[in-house]
C-alpha cells in the first residue's frame, strides 16, 4: 500500500495511490470476500481509499497505521516500449520498519499471497498460519535473488505455486531456455510456476505440461505499473471462488488473471479497477476465448 509517481509516453502523474496489495486487493474482489488485506501505511494513506476497498469486503485488521509515519513512495519513468522502465525515487519510509502480524479473524485463510517483499517478510507471514492453506502463491523479483538468495529458496521451498518474469526465471535458474529454467524451479518445491511475459502474455507449468495463455492486444496502455499484482489478484481470487486447484482449474485462473491485468493498464493506478462491472469481466473474458478459439480442417 503506497504512492506512486509516474510518467508514460501517455502522460504523467505526480502522486497516486499503487502497491501491490491495492492492486492485488481490488482484483481479487471481484471474486471473492473477504479478502484479507496485510501491510503498513503511514498517517498519510487516504482513509477514503481505505474505505472504498472495505466496501468490496477487504478487510484491514491486518494494516498496520503508523500515524506519524509516511508510506512508501516509489517514482518511475516508463521508456516507449512501455516493458522497460527507470526508477527515479525509492522511499521505503514505514516499510523499512514492516514486521507483518497475522490476526486471528485471517487464520484459516485457505488461499495466500506471499507480495513481493524480502524473502525474510514473507517467511514470517507463513510461520505465523496456524494451518497449512490449501494453497500459497508467492512473488519475487531479481532484487532478492541478488542479495538473499539462500533465504528465498527457502520460501520457495514452502509454497505451492511461484510467480516470477521470463527474465528472473532464468536468472533464478540459471538456464536460459524457459521450459528448462521451469524445470529447474519446480525442482526447487512449487508444484505450479507462472513464468509472465509482459505484453506477450503468460505460460502455466505443472510437471510436464505446459499452458501458453495469450496477451490481450490492446490499442492503448497508458500505464503497466501494477498489471502483475493486478494479475496475480485476479489469479488467486478466482481460484478462491471455484475452489479448484488443479492444472484445469489454474488454467481457467490464469485467463481470468490476464482478463483483470488488461483492464489495469488502461489507465493510471488502479483507477480502471475501481470501475469495471461483472458485465466488463465477462465480455473480456470472451474475447480470450475467441482470441485462443480455433478448428483445424481438412
Amino acid at each position: 500500500m503506497a504512492f506512486d509517481a509516474l510518467e508514460t509516453p501517455f502522460g504523467k502523474v505526480d502522486r497516486i495511490i499503487g502497491g501491490s496489495a491495492m492492486y492485488a486487493a481490488w482484483a481479487a474482489s471481484n471474486f471473492t470476500q473477504p479478502v484479507n488485506q496485510v501491510s503498513i501505511v503511514g498517517g498519510d494513506f487516504p482513509q477514503e481509499e481505505i474505505t472504498a476497498l472495505a466496501h468490496r469486503g477487504v478487510a484491514f485488521e491486518g494494516v498496520e497505521v503508523v500515524p506519524d509515519g509516511k508510506s512508501f513512495f516509489w517514482s518511475g519513468r516508463y521508456h516507449l516500449d512501455m516493458n522497460t522502465r527507470d526508477t527515479l525515487v525509492t522511499d521505503l519510509n514505514v516499510l523499512a520498519q514492516f514486521d507483518p502480524k497475522i490476526p486471528e479473524s485471517y487464520q484459516g485463510s485457505e488461499y495466500v499471497m506471499l507480495g513481493n517483499l524480502a524473502p525474510a517478510v514473507q517467511l514470517s507471514v507463513l510461520k505465523q498460519l496456524k494451518h497449512r492453506p490449501k494453497l500459497i502463491i508467492m512473488d519475487t523479483m531479481n532484487f532478492w535473488m541478488e542479495h538473499t538468495m539462500e533465504e528465498l529458496k527457502q520460501v520457495i521451498g514452502m509454497v505451492d505455486l511461484l510467480m516470477v518474469n521470463d527474465s528472473e526465471a532464468r536468472q533464478l535458474s540459471g538456464e536460459y531456455s524457459i521450459v528448462k529454467a521451469a524445470k529447474k524451479i519446480q525442482e526447487m518445491g512449487p508444484k505450479y510456476l507462472i513464468i509472465k511475459k509482459g505484453e506477450h502474455g503468460a505460460l502455466l507449468f505443472y510437471g510436464g505440461k505446459i499452458f501458453s495463455a495469450p496477451a490481450l492486444p490492446l490499442e492503448e496502455v497508458f500505464d503497466p505499473t501494477g498489471a502483475g499484482d493486478t494479475f496475480a489478484g485476479g489469479f488467486i481470487g478466482y481460484l478462491a471462488r471455484i475452489k479448484d486447484t488443479t492444472f484445469e482449474g489454474m488454467k481457467a485462473a490464469v485467463i481470468m488473471g490476464s482478463a483483470m491485468a488488461s483492464f489495469c493498464v488502461e489507465k493510471f493506478g488502479p483507477e480502471r479497477m475501481k470501475e469495471i462491472t461483472p458485465g466488463d469481466i465477462d465480455e473480456r473474458v470472451q474475447e480470450f476465448i475467441a482470441l485462443m478459439n480455433f478448428s483445424i480442417k481438412g
